[in-house]
């Protein structure tokens, strides 16, 4: 059994190499490239929401650069406003952090600052709206086309409360499987060394097939989903919301990868297209990152299983283990940089620096920020919900929409909710699924002094808890206490179940504002099968 600074010494070693990556990848990405990024422009928050609200005015945007400048000054005022009243789990000082940018590089707005985290009922708020959030019109993209799912309430299925068979929709991972076929295979060469115990470490999870390869199944949809969708610059000047939306900063028509292919790219001519190679290479390195985080987690941890196996740290070693996740982001950092978009990378690596603020948040909030839904959610957001809603927004990028366009804000609401409910959902079967059924030993947040959304929801009913997850259940017979309160409740679990439903529900609303096709549709019936899966 390892002593505590034993444990101390790897914890931080493995947090700051997975740190080290992230912050190496932006930096690079910011050096010298302050020429090529446009100056920011004024932008009032309240102006724009609804595309149908067209300006007279014609100010041409260019949409098919890889260019991004900074956010709003008005902004960042909102933003240290709402950090004022909470805790902020900067990886880095601001002065640091002020010395990695120049008023020409983008500052990406969390997206718990963008889209809605909890109910109007629970104390949630609309957010301001921003650059990243502005054009959420549900109409614009779907002029002229009638859409058989409009209005779609997940409540209507089967599973949720409602009659209709959620089968009627395409299957989401029968859909892509045999595109997904060749990464599967390839990802495994992509991560070989010359090395015979890291190179067997790295590919652990790629050569046993464990899982349905979720994240990269949602790349893979949600590519063939944003190809069935026009660009906004494209849109002819009635429409084109480049054109009427001069409020919005230059850089928001920005960041869209170009489109060789005659016509633009569309469901017919997108598979086997370049695109669709490079955006097909996303969803590797979504899965990388994604698997990189697990085997530094279960050290972190010091978790005995994963998704039904032995830990990697159990089959080799501690360092072993940490040099694999190490190694996992390095190549992963090399084949972002391979897809020749400068916005994809720097919201990717902004993605993984949220890994590691997440874990920073778990490990450092204050006793009584523990309490709150709105920390959990947050810690939610950085370690789970940010790498899926990144994926998604530069899925819509690598298919030449901009960053700001109502494609690719769309594609970030929706991963941001699905996220959350993923988590969520995760969560609840910590409470109510067995270790077999799980791939994981039952009850491992308590076990790591975590209070999730079924706890606190507890603790909202019964206030004798509270000291217990302030302390992070560290004293004897905390956990047991624990579980008795939430099993006496007969409404912390529906609650939690509630607040998985309506980022599930958050994450369709967003799928429909795009056009409909059948990769759409599939990815409603992903989101109704992450918040009723039973492992």
């Amino acid at each position: 059994m390892k002593n505590s600074s034993q444990n101390s010494r790897i914890r931080d070693a493995t947090m700051r190499g997975r740190y080290v990556v992230a912050a190496t990848v932006l930096a690079l990405l910011n050096a010298g490239s302050v020429s090529g990024f446009t100056a920011p422009q004024p932008f009032a928050p309240h102006s724009v929401v609804n595309m149908g609200n067209h300006r007279s005015d014609d100010h041409p945007r260019s949409g098919c650069r890889h260019l991004m400048t900074a956010t709003m000054s008005n902004e960042k005022k909102e933003s240290k406003k709402a950090d004022e009243s909470r805790p902020n789990p900067i990886v880095v000082s601001a002065e640091a952090e002020a010395l990695s940018h120049s008023e020409t590089t983008i500052k990406l707005t969390p997206s718990f600052d963008l889209f809605q985290m909890l109910t109007e009922e629970e104390g949630g708020s609309i957010p301001v709206t921003r650059s990243g959030n502005a054009l959420r019109d549900d109409t614009i993209l779907k002029v002229g086309t009638p859409d058989t799912l409009e209005g779609l309430q997940l409540s209507d299925y089967v599973g949720l409360g409602g009659k209709t068979k959620i089968e009627t929709l395409p299957d989401p991972f029968k859909m892509v499987d045999k595109e997904l076929q060749p990464f599967s295979d390839s990802i495994k060469e992509l991560v070989s060394t010359d090395q015979p115990i890291l190179s067997m470490a790295a590919k652990h999870f790629f050569e046993k097939r464990h899982g349905k390869r979720f994240r990269p199944t949602i790349v893979q949809l949600m590519a063939k989903t944003v190809a069935a969708a026009t660009p906004e610059n494209l849109f002819d000047d009635e429409n084109n919301a480049a054109s009427h939306h001069a409020d919005l900063p230059e850089w928001a028509w920005s960041g869209a990868s170009e489109i060789e292919a005659e016509g633009g790219m569309t469901t017919s001519n997108h598979q086997g297209s370049e695109v669709w190679r490079k955006q097909g290479q996303l969803g590797q390195i979504v899965e990388m990152i994604h698997v990189a985080s697990l085997i530094h987690d279960d050290v972190l941890d010091e978790a005995d299983t994963r998704r039904g196996g032995e830990a990697v740290h159990k089959l080799y070693s501690n360092k072993v283990a940490v040099l694999a996740g190490d190694y996992l982001l390095a190549r992963a950092s090399v084949l972002l940089a391979r897809l020749e978009n400068t916005a994809v990378v720097q919201i990717m690596a902004t993605a993984l620096e949220s890994l590691v603020a997440g874990e920073i948040m778990q490990l450092k909030s204050p006793p009584k920020t523990l309490l709150e839904m709105e920390t959990y959610l947050r810690k939610s957001y950085y370690k789970t919900a940010s790498l899926i809603c990144y994926a998604c927004r530069s899925t819509a990028l690598l298919g030449g929409h901009a960053y700001g366009s109502t494609v690719a804000t769309a594609c970030e609401e929706f991963g941001f909710h699905l996220g959350l409910a993923y988590q969520i959902q995760d969560d609840i079967l910590d409470f109510t699924a067995a270790a077999n059924v799980l791939g994981k030993p039952a009850l491992a947040d308590m076990d790591l002094g975590l209070s999730t959304a079924p706890i606190l929801y507890t603790a909202q009913e019964y206030s004798q808890l509270r000291p217990l997850v302030m302390r992070r259940f560290k004293e004897k017979g905390d956990k047991q206490t624990a579980l008795e309160y939430l099993y006496k409740s007969d409404t912390a679990m529906d609650k939690a179940r509630s607040l998985a439903q309506f980022h599930a529900q958050r994450a369709v609303d967003a799928l429909l504002r795009l056009p409909q096709s059948e990769a759409r549709d599939a990815l409603v019936r992903l989101t109704h099968a992450v918040i009723t899966r039973k492992k």
